[in-house]
């Protein structure tokens, strides 16, 4: 990869810039899927306050800890301080070519690219790069910054940053401003959009050499924020560029309303809780910030900044697919090998009990990968364009699950419901087990269970209610409490049985490229991957293709349904539950914008009232 760079640098010394463009007509955005929702005079996204008034500070309070400022290398996962690069907080420090629209399913809008010119069949792509974007330090943004980006990360960088470059044939300047990325056979439709949220790096600010170490200097980036204070696995504090160069554009409009940004650490879920009730912490939303326990609301909001008014708690509706959260298989032990025995076990997740003794009766069960959208199998018969696609796998995918009409078992809430524990041993011993004095014993003749690793009280709890059910029909389960640390340390080593946890992604209303990393063969036994479920089924693998180079909605759709129906029928994780509403608690000094984008309430655009 780097005789690449160097053959490319030569051209370019050999010749003036290249011109010619992608596309007649540069484009302010681009949309995965139809065409983008906002024009190109558009003034700011639709979700934020444009007037939002500026100033003050904000604190807010994560678990675990952190000993790097660097993420884009291997040995920050898990270790890099969070707002450098962060879904929840913003990107603070670093930023990409352009910008994802919260209130679209998958469009981006210019950010350090001005323009983007793209051909039809999106194997070439050009990025016009904004000529006032400029560097923290006050340097400009040069094509060349993109070039040294796609170097280092090649060389030095971590996963998915790494794997980049293997499916772009030719990258190369342009112009004084612009990038052209040539793509090989390798990449599919969503890849010009992938390179287009990569963050990019000063060439000036880092040092090839060192780059995959660890640091605790502040790092240089081109966003709104710059790091002024680190106390190693404590906190991190961000102060607003006052120079930022994209204060003005429509996409940043309305974001980044603080002049101060402080992120505290603490050990584990309690003490993070205490100290937003001692008023530490500016806002709450859960250990991991996507929503409150509709629980925790009504248990310990009983404090005396909430009961005074001084702490308000509100609910936001997101619109996209719940976030998938259950019990994971690791498919890659033999005792889990057998889709039989996973449905068995799936049935015994007794959710009806759970939400009417645990919940309140405020969740909903988890059937689908994306559940409440047209992206969902359930109730709905496989189309031709699915059963086409699934013709070469047969008997991959159950016939209950094609014709739309399959549910998880549902039980009668009483925690004994004994048609669905029949249901399930009936499976089980169709699988070769049986009874015996109590015990459930495998076809290897050894008694059944295994050990399911929680890193919280609420974690054990659920696998509390799921050990109960499953030792009714023998199952031996153990339940073993580990730190966030360990926790981590055993996942990204597949050192487990199995493990209360989400498939690793979001709810989306545009599935891409991440699922070859939480569902493909390739990812299985990638340390660190987030296939923690050790899937490797060549029918998954050709559905993720079929879906990255879909060319219209239609194929699209059919290839997302088609992979829901075999991740229900291969049963690699039991969901639980799930609430479409998220709930935020925060001080009252605190305020946010009226609208609610799709993909929930987005901390990034609130502001601290004036004084």
């Amino acid at each position: 990869m780097r005789r690449l760079f160097l053959v490319l640098c030569a051209a370019m010394a050999l010749s003036p810039f290249i011109s010619g463009t992608a596309n007649a007509e540069p484009r302010h955005a681009i949309a995965m899927q139809g065409e983008p929702a906002l024009p190109p005079d558009y003034r700011h996204f639709s979700y934020v306050n444009p007037d939002a008034p500026k100033g003050g500070s904000i604190t807010y309070c994560v678990i675990g800890s952190f000993d790097n400022l660097n993420p884009f290398i291997v040995k920050s996962l898990r270790t890099t301080a969070r707002g450098v690069i962060d879904t929840i907080f913003g990107n603070l420090v670093f930023e990409s070519l352009m910008t994802r629209n919260a209130d679209e399913a998958f469009s981006l809008y210019g950010l350090l690219a001005e323009t983007i010119d793209i051909t039809p069949d999106r194997k070439t792509v050009e990025f016009n790069l904004n000529p006032n974007a400029k560097w923290s330090d006050g340097k400009p943004v040069t094509p060349e910054d993109v070039l040294f980006t796609y170097e280092v990360y090649t060389e030095k960088g971590r996963p998915p940053y790494s794997d980049r470059m293997a499916k772009v044939a030719k990258l190369e300047k342009t112009g004084e401003h612009s990038v052209r990325f040539t793509f090989n056979e390798h990449a599919d439709r969503e890849f010009p959009l992938i390179i287009a949220m990569t963050p990019i790096l000063p060439k000036h600010a880092f040092d090839k050499e060192t780059f995959d170490q660890t640091t605790l200097k502040p790092v240089t980036g081109s966003g709104p924020y710059r790091i002024t204070e680190v106390e190693p696995g404590e906190r991190i504090i961000f102060e607003r560029n006052p120079n930022y160069w994209g204060k003005d554009l429509p996409a940043k409009r309305g974001f980044d309303n603080y002049d101060r940004i402080t992120i505290e650490y603490f050990l584990n879920a309690n003490s993070q809780f205490e100290a937003f009730k001692k008023g530490i912490c500016s806002a709450y939303a859960g250990p991991i910030y996507t929503g409150l326990d509709p629980n925790q609301v009504a248990r310990d909001f009983d404090f005396p900044a909430f009961k005074a008014g001084d702490v308000v708690v509100e609910t936001f509706e997101r619109k996209l697919p719940p976030v998938v959260t259950g019990f994971l298989f690791n498919t890659r032990l033999p005792k889990f090998a057998d889709s039989k025995v996973r449905r068995a076990l799936a049935m015994l997740y007794d959710f009806e009990w759970a939400n009417k003794n645990i919940f309140d009766g405020k969740f909903e069960r988890t059937a689908s990968y994306w559940q409440n959208s047209e992206l969902s199998a359930l109730g709905r018969p496989a189309s031709e364009k699915e059963k086409t696609l699934l013709a070469p796998f047969p008997g991959s995918v159950l016939p209950e699950v094609m014709d739309g009409t399959w549910r998880p078992a549902v039980t009668d809430g009483s925690g004994r419901d004994r048609t669905v524990l029949k249901s399930a041993l009936d499976l089980l011993k169709s699988a070769g087990f049986a009874m015996n004095g109590g015990a459930l014993i495998g076809p290897d003749g050894q008694p059944f269970g295994f050990e399911i690793l929680t890193a919280s009280q609420s974690e054990e709890r659920l696998a509390s209610i799921y050990q109960r059910t499953l030792q009714k029909l023998g199952i031996a389960v153990s339940i073993r409490s580990v730190d966030d640390a360990q926790i981590q340390q055993r996942k990204q080593r597949f050192d487990f049985e199995v493990v209360i946890g989400s498939t690793g992604f979001s709810g989306t209303l545009s599935p891409g490229i991440e699922l070859i990393g939480r569902w493909g063969s390739e990812a299985r036994d990638a340390e660190g991957s987030f296939n923690l479920a050790g899937v490797a089924d060549p029918a998954i693998d050709t559905m993720i293709d079929a879906m990255l180079n879909a060319r219209d909605k239609e194929d699209y759709v059919a290839a997302v349904r088609t992979l829901d129906r075999l991740l229900i029928s291969g049963a690699y994780m039991v969901p639980m539950q799930h609430n479409t509403e998220q709930s935020v608690a925060y001080w009252a000094y605190l305020a946010h914008p009226d609208k609610t984008p799709i993909f929930g309430f987005q901390l990034p655009t609130w502001w601290r009232k004036p004084e």
